[in-house]
């Protein structure tokens, strides 16, 4: 079930009733449970017993970890813990991945092997709610928080559908305390709440899919074309809005679904194309894996305690291993390492020029060469093979022998131009937050901005697609 598709929209009607309905606080707690159970089975209802797996196992190793004296004993609770839910995310995500490299290797030494076709399903969201319980198991083996005080509460957690397959990342000290006493939108968080699920349909619906996605699709899926230098970075540039208006479209809405049953969920995205440097970057992109692949990977695998050249390659791994979470393929691995590689040489020109402080023109310039980089990197995140992801560069580098057209004149203006709107508001909202500036603005503005939008995606109405992120 997606955001954008009508039935959704009778689920959420049904949710909300039964949610405001006259039951008990444990009863509602429960009509939740099975709310999300029912909104993950609608893509395929076997994988439900995935979560199943993941929430008794997470939920008994955490105890066990209390409940144990000897140091041994508690981390061989952790361990099964991790085993398990990175033993099903390893199975079903990479273990195609895993036995196609295999082939290569043992084809590089001359030995032949032909395995039968890996025709298994990605469980939709895996690697969401996969980090998600394992934020669990992990704080409570390093003592960060104490298990949740009810089964209830932690499958509700693991399960809870507006975050459920692609985020935010919640932690359980996030949203488990939440659980604990009776919990109801006002009249304002009804109305933003349904605000914000609006705007975020309008960036995916209308933006992502209406207007970027056909301008990416025309170069990056143009089979034997050669794209010119024009052509590529349009393409690119556009891809750079699709990703951001998808994603980010699907974190608004989930925080406002939550906000309309009375729940609060962390920002995820902090317009992040108006970032100066990669550090900023980061801080503002997907910012609740950001912070869990810097509180689980990074620190412990050194962060910046233990001498430059530690940092550098904890810096380097975290990155490899973010790409390669986001998709089985070597593209997104070397994704990841350019961010890492941009993540290193920024470090390094922080500490070579420590005292420089830029002016306004110069952290302009700043910012602009951070989104330009960025869309290179873009390129291996879209393309399916380096050998696309080459052909896309060559032509971005205006090295192309004899491009073929393959962007119409109006097309490329539209994606253009919403592209430079998504980086000058993105530039312009960068010190500031999406509800600052509504609570500035005049209700007859808002209520006629929210209308457009809401009239934008009825007519819009859109192929039904799922968000690019389900795919991770």
């Amino acid at each position: 079930m997606i955001f954008n598709s009508l039935t959704f929209i009778v689920f959420f009607v049904i949710v909300l009733a039964l949610h405001n309905g006259p039951f008990s606080w444990r009863q509602k707690k429960i009509n939740l449970l099975v709310a999300s159970y029912l909104f993950y089975a609608a893509w395929n209802p076997p994988f439900v017993i995935l979560l199943w797996v993941s929430t008794v196992v997470d939920w008994w190793a955490a105890q066990w970890m209390v409940r144990s004296k000897r140091e041994r004993t508690r981390k061989a609770w952790m361990l099964i813990s991790v085993v398990v839910n990175l033993g099903m995310l390893g199975y079903f995500k990479y273990g195609d991945f895993l036995m196609q490299n295999f082939v290569t290797v043992m084809g590089s030494i001359g030995v032949i092997y032909q395995p039968p076709p890996w025709d298994i399903v990605l469980p939709v969201g895996i690697s969401f709610y996969t980090f998600a319980t394992l934020s669990y198991t992990l704080d409570v083996y390093l003592r960060r928080s104490k298990p949740a005080g009810s089964f209830l509460n932690y499958a509700l957690f693991v399960t809870f559908f507006p975050h459920l397959v692609a985020g935010p990342i919640m932690r359980p000290t996030e949203l488990v305390p939440q659980f604990d006493e009776p919990r109801r939108a006002t009249a304002h968080q009804l109305f933003f709440g349904l605000a914000l699920l609006t705007l975020g349909l309008f960036q995916k619906v209308v933006i992502a899919d209406g207007f970027l996605a056909p301008v990416v699709e025309a170069v990056y899926d143009a089979q034997g074309k050669v794209p010119g230098m024009l052509d590529s970075w349009t393409a690119t540039l556009a891809f750079a809005g699709q990703i951001f208006c998808d994603f980010a479209g699907y974190s608004t809405s989930a925080i406002g679904v939550a906000l309309c049953l009375g729940f609060a969920m962390p920002d995820n995205f902090r317009f992040p194309y108006g970032a100066v440097g990669f550090s900023d970057f980061w801080r503002r992109w997907h910012i609740t894996l950001s912070s869990w692949l810097r509180d689980y990977l990074y620190i412990p695998l050194g962060g910046n305690r233990h001498g430059t050249a530690r940092t550098y390659a904890a810096l380097m791994g975290t990155m490899l291993l973010g790409g390669l979470w986001h998709g089985a393929n070597w593209t997104f691995v070397v994704w990841g390492g350019l961010h890492g590689l941009y993540l290193s040489a920024e470090r390094w020109l922080r500490s070579r020029f420590a005292g420089f402080k830029p002016g306004a023109i110069t952290l302009f310039s700043l910012a602009i060469l951070t989104f330009v980089l960025i869309n290179v990197t873009w390129v291996f995140f879209r393309a399916k093979t380096f050998g696309e992801a080459g052909t896309i560069l060559t032509g971005m580098a205006g090295l192309a022998a004899k491009p073929d057209p393959l962007i119409a004149a109006g097309p490329m203006i539209i994606a253009l131009t919403i592209v430079a709107a998504i980086f000058g508001t993105h530039w312009a909202m960068r010190e500031t937050t999406l509800e600052a500036v509504i609570e500035r603005t005049p209700s007859v503005v808002l209520g006629s901005i929210w209308t457009l939008m809401l009239f934008a995606v009825v007519i819009e109405q859109g192929q039904g697609s799922a968000f690019i992120y389900f795919a991770f």
